[in-house]
């Protein structure tokens, strides 16, 4: 009976552990078509990237994060596209209003899950959190962030790392630094999405093209 209940204990130490947040709702849609699917998770994978802040075993906040390319944006409306059945037609006119926001700043869908609500204040002007874009050529804060709301199930068929209780936030960052240099640099491999306060850091890195 001793070794049972030193098991149990060791289970939910190792649970408390857990890096990453309960699995609560509906699962993520998917397409029917397994290949096209794949597809998509792979750009996903590509500029996304998660992270987590703890204070001893417990979670602060988890996090996760999408660069907007114009890959992934692509990407995004053509899932999208087959999810509607859009005609031709809508799915060009989605992808040039892409493009063209794509050409005025570096943008970032931003998911969190935080454990306390008064730390979910990222669009707040005087928010605790700091959020920089951090490049070789130096870092930069957002000119916006915008909260989207919580991650429903249509939020969660494009950025599916998202649960039920997590909140998306647009953030838009801009191309070039006060002296004209670009914020990312032609030849960047990688950017990185800092996300930092009093209760510690989250850094994530996706890959800049």
């Amino acid at each position: 009976m001793r070794r049972l209940l030193v098991a149990v204990v060791l289970l939910g130490v190792l649970g408390g552990c857990a890096n990453t947040p309960p699995l609560v709702g509906e699962p993520a849609p998917t397409l029917d078509d397994p290949k096209a699917e794949a597809a998509y998770m792979a750009v996903l994978d590509r500029y996304s990237d998660r992270k987590e802040i703890y204070d001893g075993f417990d979670t602060r906040i988890f996090a996760g994060a999408t660069l907007q390319t114009p890959v992934f944006r692509d990407a995004r409306i053509r899932r999208r596209a087959l999810f509607q059945t859009l005609p031709a037609a809508k799915v060009e006119s989605l992808l040039a209003e892409e493009q063209a926001e794509a050409a005025q700043f570096h943008e970032f869908f931003l998911g969190v899950h935080v454990n306390d609500s008064r730390y979910d204040d990222f669009a707040n002007r005087n928010s605790i959190w700091r959020i920089a874009l951090v490049t070789p050529a130096g870092e930069v804060t957002p000119v916006e962030v915008r909260r989207i709301g919580r991650a429903d199930l249509n939020v969660r068929a494009y950025y599916p790392y998202t649960t039920l209780f997590w909140v998306g936030y647009r953030v838009r960052f801009p191309l070039t630094f006060s002296g004209g240099q670009p914020v990312i640099p032609e030849g960047t491999d990688q950017v990185m999405l800092r996300v930092a306060s009093s209760l510690g850091s989250a850094e994530l890195k996706v890959k800049a093209h």
